[in-house]
This record gives C-alpha cells, structure tokens and sequence, in this order.
C-alpha cells in the first residue's frame, strides 16, 4: 500500500519552513499532496491560483510532491487523494496544542488517518507567514526567509 500524505494549510504565502516539511515529508511518504486550504473566512493576500503557482516552482524539484487547493474537512480532501497520513509541522510547542484540537477532531471524523508531526528545522522556527508578509509590507529583507520566487512575487503584491 502507498504511503500517501497530505500537507494541508493557507500558504499565504509558502516559506521555508513550510518547505522543510514538505521536502522532508517526501522523503518518508511516497507521495505528499500540499494542500492548500480555500478558506472563505480569511482574506488571503495571494489568490489560490497564485499559492499554487509558487508552490508548483518551489517543488518542482521534488517528483513525489503534488500541489492542489481544497475546501470543506480536511478528511474528507485526505479521503479523495486516498491518503493514510496529514502531515504538520510542529515550530514550537504552542502549536501543539492547537494541533492537538485539530487532530482529535480529525480522528474522531476518520480514524483510520493518522497525524504525523514534523518539528520544524530550528532555523525556522519562529517563520509564519504572517511574520514574512509583515516585514515584506515594510520592505525588510526577506531574502533568508522564503525562495527567491516568493520573494518576488511579494515585493510585487506590495508595490
């Protein structure tokens, strides 16, 4: 049976943590779909369209990774791409217990999906993307915090 993964959340925009654990979940699964949640409660500042663009450069070296948009549980995506595994990553333990929450959840929804926690690469365990879009909206250096493409595309969006 297929060790199949998804990775779920908003990529708004992708950072190199978010790739941390998605080139090192695809080193452990054999395919890992990075999923990008189409919440209609959040006001994204890139279109769906535009996330998975960037995500598809980030990873095109990566054969084993697929890039898609979802809506509704995150189960029910996980169902339809017949994956056993969501993949998190984990910065620090204050997520965990938000993490936690979700995963219950998740498990009372579908038992048979398991959730495997990643412990972010230290380097980068205080990125979100919320962090990265602040300090680009002000022109700060963002050259060490996300690829050379998501760098363009937010100096961009904030011309």
């Amino acid at each position: 049976m297929a060790r199949i993964a998804v990775c779920p959340g908003s990529f708004d925009p992708i950072t190199y943590g978010h790739l941390d654990i998605i080139k090192r979940g695809a080193n452990v699964f054999d395919r890992v779909y990075v999923g990008i949640l189409n919440n209609s409660s959040k006001s994204p500042l890139f279109t769906v369209e535009e996330r998975i663009e960037l995500i598809k450069e980030v990873t095109k070296e990566i054969p084993n990774v697929e890039v898609d948009a979802f809506s509704g549980l995150l189960v029910d995506y996980a169902r339809e791409k017949k994956a056993n595994v969501i993949l998190r990553g984990l910065r620090a333990v204050t997520d965990f217990e938000y993490e936690m929450q979700i995963t219950s959840m998740n498990r009372v929804l579908e038992e048979d999906i398991e959730t495997f926690f990643m412990m972010t690469n230290n380097q980068y365990s205080f990125l979100s993307s919320s962090i990265v879009k602040e300090v680009a909206k002000y022109k700060g250096d963002i050259s060490e915090l996300v690829p050379t493409t998501v760098k363009n595309a937010l100096i961009s969006k904030y011309k």
